[in-house]
């Protein structure tokens, strides 16, 4: 579960992480100020062990190959803490850092469609998707349109119209949902949405309407990503580990059915930022 809704300059951070094949021990870091395209961007160089080069997230994760013939690849995109906390006062604010803002915006500038469950737009207090002009050309590079298309699943529709995840009608949302769910809700919010009855919203549905999409990138929460997990529907994890030891009772990042047997992922990337260690796992 992830949030850039308490950092306004979030989508605009530019950090410079270091790559390495394996784990090494942070030397030095120092912070350096830049500007591009007239936005302020915060630049941090880190040193690691000896033969990492220095990486930009954003020309790191359009690099990466991603697509598969059958139906949309599927990415998820986590943060937690070393001793498994996913969520922390309510949200992943607490958990997070520049380097994994930075990551995490980069990211957003690959799918073709952005999945979060309800539950995650409102302890997040999400926002229309908004891209700087630099992943904007990205996209625009790579064939997409410049923003990602925000959708969000809900069995019951149990969200506020006037919620700021729909404060912004040229980014209009799509809104997932049962046959099941309450008319009246499903009328108010068909004023600021477009709503989608479904006969079912198992990941497996949820998939088969996306199926024009090449890329899917889930933010959570736990319960949608579990059924993703559970399907065997996922592709690509990419997974930010806080150096922090919060024990309590924080959910997983994923929960729901079992999935049986178990998704065998392998580690295909390890990055290293000032404080969080960043691991991409593909399906093996």
């Amino acid at each position: 579960m992830r949030n850039d809704q308490q950092a306004p300059h979030r989508g605009s951070t530019y950090a410079r992480i270091r790559h390495s094949p394996h784990p090494g021990c942070l030397q030095e870091a120092r912070w350096l100020g830049s500007k591009r395209d007239g936005v302020r961007y915060r630049r941090r160089m880190i040193r690691v062990t000896p033969g990492g080069e220095t990486i930009d997230p954003l020309e790191l994760q359009m690099s990466y190959p991603r697509g598969r013939g059958d139906r949309p690849w599927v990415v998820g995109n986590f943060v937690t803490t070393i001793d498994g906390a996913a969520i922390v006062d309510g949200g992943s604010t607490a958990i997070n850092d520049e380097d994994d803002k930075a990551m995490f915006a980069a990211l957003r500038a690959v799918p073709d469609f952005i999945l979060v469950g309800a539950q995650t737009v409102r302890a997040e207090n999400y926002r229309p998707i908004e891209l700087d002009e630099r992943r904007r050309q990205a996209r625009l590079e790579a064939g997409l349109g410049e923003v990602p298309h925000l959708v969000v699943t809900t069995r019951t529709l149990d969200l506020d119209p006037d919620a700021r995840v729909f404060s912004d009608p040229k980014r209009r949302v799509t809104i997932l949902t049962s046959e099941e769910a309450p008319a009246e809700r499903f009328e108010a919010l068909s004023e600021v949405a477009d709503v989608v009855r479904m006969k079912g919203t198992a990941a497996e549905d949820i998939l088969h309407y996306l199926r024009v999409a090449r890329v899917v990138l889930c933010e959570g929460g736990p319960s949608l990503w579990g059924q993703f997990v559970s399907a065997g529907l996922v592709d690509e994890m990419a997974l930010t580990v806080s150096p922090m030891l919060v024990s309590g009772v924080s959910v997983r990042l994923a929960h729901g059915p079992e999935a049986v047997p178990p998704l065998e992922m392998r580690l295909d990337q390890i990055h290293h930022g000032d404080r969080s260690l960043f691991l991409r796992y593909l399906r093996a």
